[in-house]
């Protein structure tokens, strides 16, 4: 009898690629692109919550897309408070939490104010958790756990010996997630782009050529069903 493998798809993570050049297929400013990305976000989010998964993660904003050109940077971040504006009573309602990755303190001081309060309205919730990770990156992740790890040591909050895969993980930043079960990139790119590296270890990886603004219900159901018929082993073999 084959061992069973657990399979089953709680933690779901997009890199929502192609903005900008769906942007100019349409022959609208790339800007415009992010703007219909954003409104995207309202659709899969509702149907990852009707599938039952119980973590959604994407990745909203690099550490280096701080290098694109200013007005850009600044016209994601009014979307991006659109989005909270206009999603957080719902999101209270589904009773889905909140929760952001990465270093938003260099963020405008007005898009920190409202990520500020929908962290703190949403900190009760257990439904569903909206993971958004903005001024991240994958190395940099790692490089702030181990500075915590070590000022932890320093302090004889642990010792070295207490320090595996498991206790590092908890420095991550929000560590409490489980790993990643099922990554999808859009936008045709087949690479990782230094996002959440530690944590995709063992995920499932899916590269599409759909630009983020024409995902839909229909291409995340068939991402899931592709991800069913795969058989993850965790560097283990199905015993015949």
């Amino acid at each position: 009898m084959a061992k069973i493998f657990e399979n089953k798809l709680c933690h779901i993570a997009f890199i929502m690629d192609g903005n900008g050049r769906w942007a100019k297929t349409q022959g609208m400013p790339r800007t415009l692109g992010h703007k219909k990305g954003c409104e995207i976000i309202t659709d899969i989010y509702h149907e990852c919550l009707n599938k039952g998964i119980k973590v959604m993660s994407l990745f909203a904003f690099s550490c280096q897309n701080f290098n694109r050109p200013k007005q850009e940077v600044n016209l994601l971040f009014t979307y991006l408070k659109h989005f909270f504006k206009k999603e957080i009573n719902n999101m209270i309602k589904d009773q889905t939490k909140i929760l952001v990755s990465g270093d938003y303190s260099k963020l405008p001081s007005s898009t920190i104010k409202i990520i500020d309060e929908a962290i703190e309205k949403t900190k009760t919730f257990d439904r569903f958790i909206f993971n958004i990770c903005l001024n991240y990156g994958g190395m940099e992740d790692i490089v702030h756990a181990c500075k915590n790890i070590i000022n932890d040591v320093n302090n004889n909050k642990i010792s070295i010996l207490d320090i595996d895969t498991q206790t590092f993980t908890k420095y991550l930043y929000n560590g409490n997630l489980p790993p990643i079960d099922l990554l999808i990139r859009t936008g045709g790119e087949i690479r990782i782009s230094n996002f959440m590296l530690y944590q995709l270890a063992y995920s499932e990886l899916m590269f599409i050529d759909t630009y983020w603004p024409d995902f839909n219900k229909d291409i995340l159901d068939e991402c899931i069903e592709k991800y069913y018929k795969r058989v993850r082993r965790f560097g283990a073999i199905n015993d015949e």
